[in-house]
């Protein structure tokens, strides 16, 4: 049996989650601190893969990535690298639609916890980096963590606009959902069968132990 959707499938969410979760966080947090003109255009933009069909949001990557794109042009002529067709479109695609419930995730963890405990570690002289690392970061974690859990779980998932920008290339782009299509166009429904069977473990296992955490946290919340 080939095991290599699943061994790419793995790989690419987890990259892309890794990604999603540094620069969710850093953007989440310059936002959530900050008010200026525009900042709900700018959330607007970040929210829009969420509403978006998924090949809407693979033809834009398309459009930009392309080799005649904004950004596939300058990749082609200065690097001599075309991303699309290539296991980095994958991730790219990943990236894009997941990166909306990490940031929606950090964002929300950050507006909610008490900013006060932040004041008085700067009144206390700290700086803004270490009140970050050590007084608003543990705070807004168990949020940070539902977004890390759910961008992987959707990063895994994605289909339209990896098919879009990464199309299905056997042992190089062939993810689990591109897998499950693919084997049912051919026929080969018990091949599918095994893949579907493994994409709801993981989902289900992905939100059953986000919510068993959640839970646990609450309790323990509550007790004191």
């Amino acid at each position: 049996m080939n095991m290599s959707p699943l061994y790419l499938s793995l790989q690419i969410s987890i990259l892309a989650t890794c990604i999603v979760m540094i620069t969710g966080i850093f953007l989440a947090r310059l936002l959530s601190v900050r008010t200026f003109k525009g900042k709900l255009v700018i959330e607007s933009i970040i929210m829009l893969p969420m509403v978006l069909p998924p090949t809407v949001v693979g033809f834009g990557l398309l459009f930009l990535f392309g080799k005649n794109g904004l950004f596939g042009g300058l990749l082609l002529n200065w690097f001599d690298f075309q991303l699309i067709f290539t296991w980095y479109a994958a991730v790219l695609a990943a990236v894009v639609v997941s990166f909306p419930l990490m940031y929606q995730s950090a964002a929300a963890a950050f507006q909610k916890h008490d900013r006060n405990l932040e004041h008085a570690a700067y009144t206390m002289g700290a700086s803004k980096r270490k009140v970050f690392w050590t007084i608003s970061l543990p705070l807004a974690w168990p949020g940070i963590l539902a977004g890390i859990v759910l961008s992987f779980a959707r990063a895994l998932g994605e289909f339209g606009a990896t098919l879009m920008i990464a199309g299905y290339i056997p042992g190089k782009t062939d993810t689990l959902p591109l897998a499950i299509y693919f084997s049912v166009e051919a026929g080969d429904n018990e091949q599918a069968f095994i893949w579907v069977i493994l994409m709801l473990s993981f989902g289900f296992l992905a939100i059953y132990w986000l919510n068993r955490w959640n839970g646990k946290n609450s309790i323990g919340f509550n007790k004191k």
